[in-house]
């Protein structure tokens, strides 16, 4: 055989794999695809330049987010791009990571796992990354992104978002286009974004308007939105010679719509309702209206007050937990930070917490040195006891402290980084004191401690919440916590 003919049939040859491969790929697409929900559908066969998709936990926005830009895999050119706003949320349990890659490896990906991205042999890939900081953003100057992904976009500002909607172009014949999920949040930018597919009243979605696409125009830093393109078009004729308007829809989706979920984990309604009220109301219930407010968090009325403590002290894991403060009112100063102290225990066998002591003073750092030393003496060394880690040399420097003083007299201690917001880390505590797994020993701190209680997260002081809250993760990281509250984000 000659050498053209040989270079033909290895040419057909390689042609032939390659109708094979995309026949085997097509046909794990379809079944990848077979049982997806309506709102997932409809989110993946919308036209609109910007699709936002979700408004409550458990709706399948992990997958569909995923699932759209995998379909342009075969294009030459196709350039994917997916945010989180921080890295390492890339890598959680059930995040984009760990779900792409059963996925796009059974598509023919191949992963660089240091880059976070596939690629496919016609060229196209698919990255993950991170926009913590604003500053972040200019990393993409220039840049020529065909899809622009965004998960949990409430999370994300909204100069990131029409920084990068800028940068949203590509000639690879794809038509460039940006996804993003949501979970609500009545106080971010997204809220006002999605407004016209919310109930004013209610907050919930209105789903006669799911999928119906709207148009706006950016004049300034105003969004003008308009019923059609070209209603769009004849109120902005400048821009409009600049180029079209973009089209827009708001796709919610919950729980109840995403059967295979619920099949597979068919807990996974309980863990949602195990929440407490305000995580409750935006992720089961998909509501954009529902935020904290005094006593959304902690009423004294879902509590039990018991007279003593337990007869079965041995069956209970005691912690002390601090948050520290080191000023005395003054002239500059007449309402200062307080120094907390909660004393909690946790009982296994059927999940109870006792607030059992509170210690609440304000007073300077050497006498507040000394309560802590001298608490610790009182509540005996089978008390594990917390201090706060806060940022920055002087918190780690005040950490360590204690830490080496308390060590020092044989005493279980440990710093606990603050983390998270505020809220954020009181809700695990919250959804436990809401479903009355809460004792409150009687004693004359009774009312102080819920007085602040019942004010947080608008009350002028939280420093017993703040306590509670870590005492709570101390118990919690022992591995005898009731809550698991990456579930909510985790789908």
């Amino acid at each position: 055989m000659s050498a053209p003919a040989r270079a033909r049939n290895r040419m057909m040859e390689a042609a032939v794999r390659e109708a094979r491969r995309r026949l085997r790929d097509g046909a794990r697409e379809r079944n990848l695809l077979a049982r997806i929900s309506p709102p997932q559908r409809q989110y993946l066969e919308s036209r609109a330049d910007i699709v936002i998709f979700g408004g409550a936990a458990g709706g399948g926005k992990t997958f569909s987010l995923l699932a759209d830009p995998v379909r342009h895999r075969d294009v030459k050119g196709f350039r994917a791009l997916v945010f989180r706003r921080t890295f390492p949320e890339i890598n959680l349990p059930g995040g984009l990571w760990e779900a792409s890659e059963s996925m796009y490896r059974d598509l023919g990906g191949l992963p660089s796992y240091g880059a976070k991205s596939w690629s496919w042999p016609s060229g196209a890939s698919i990255k993950f990354t991170h926009m913590q900081r604003e500053a972040d953003k200019f990393n993409y100057l220039g840049a020529e992104i065909t899809m622009i992904g965004f998960d949990q976009l409430e999370l994300f500002t909204e100069s990131m978002f029409f920084y990068m909607l800028n940068r949203n172009r590509s000639l690879c014949g794809v038509k460039p286009y940006l996804r993003a999920t949501c979970n609500p949040d009545p106080d971010c930018w997204v809220a006002g974004f999605i407004a016209w597919w919310i109930d004013p009243d209610t907050g919930f979605p209105l789903y006669g308007r799911s999928g119906v696409v709207r148009w706006f125009y950016r004049a300034g830093d105003a969004v003008r939105w308009y019923g059609s393109r070209e209603e769009a078009e004849a109120a902005h004729p400048d821009l409009a010679a600049e180029g079209p308007p973009f089209s827009v829809t708001f796709i919610p989706a919950k729980l109840d719509d995403n059967r295979v979920l619920l099949e597979k984990d068919p807990a996974y309604r309980s863990k949602l309702m195990a929440m407490d009220r305000v995580s409750r109301g935006r992720l089961l219930d998909g509501n954009w209206k529902v935020r904290a407010t005094a006593g959304s968090y902690f009423d004294r009325a879902e509590v039990e007050r018991v007279d003593g403590l337990p007869g079965d002290m041995d069956a209970w894991t005691w912690v002390r937990a601090w948050d520290l403060a080191a000023t005395e009112p003054n002239q500059e100063n007449p309402d200062p930070s307080w120094t907390a102290g909660i004393l909690m225990g946790y009982r296994a066998g059927d999940r109870k917490v006792l607030i059992a002591g509170l210690e609440h003073v304000r007073k300077r750092a050497g006498r507040v040195k000394s309560l802590v030393l001298d608490t610790a003496w009182s509540d005996g060394h089978t008390v594990r006891v917390t201090v706060p880690k806060d940022p920055g040399q002087a918190g780690k420097g005040q950490a360590e402290d204690f830490v080496a003083m308390l060590a020092g007299e044989g005493f279980m201690v440990a710093a606990r980084p603050p983390g998270k917001a505020k809220e954020v880390r009181a809700r695990p505590f919250a959804a436990h004191w809401q479903h009355g797994h809460v004792q409150v020993l009687a004693a004359p701190w009774n009312d102080e401690f819920f007085a602040e209680m019942e004010r947080f997260p608008s009350g002028a002081h939280d420093d017993i919440v703040d306590a509670c809250s870590d005492a709570y993760a101390e118990l919690a990281s022992e591995g005898r916590g009731f809550f698991d509250l990456l579930a909510e984000e985790s789908h």
